[in-house]
């Protein structure tokens, strides 16, 4: 049970570290990006295959740093588009 959390927090601070770089230029520092990453590997596991889009990443812990990192790519920009429309 400690190993899967660990790993869940490895892959989402690695996920949320590179969409943070690609979509705002910078990180969140390392409980953000953990956050970030973790969110987005909802987005592209629970949230997406709902609306009938799946992604077919391969398996692994790099399978999932890639789902991870798509997922918080696409939650950051949203996030940036709401940032944009409220301010």
């Amino acid at each position: 049970m400690l190993e899967v959390l660990i790993v869940i927090l490895i892959v989402g601070a690695i996920a949320g570290w590179l969409a943070g770089l690609l979509v705002q230029g910078t990180g969140f520092g390392l409980l953000g990006d953990i956050v970030v990453g973790i969110l987005g590997a909802l987005v592209t596991g629970f949230l997406l295959p709902k609306i009938g889009i799946v992604l077919a990443v391969g398996g692994g812990i790099l399978g999932s740093i890639i789902a991870a990192f798509i997922g918080a790519v696409i939650l950051l920009v949203v996030v940036k588009l709401l940032k944009k429309l409220f301010s």
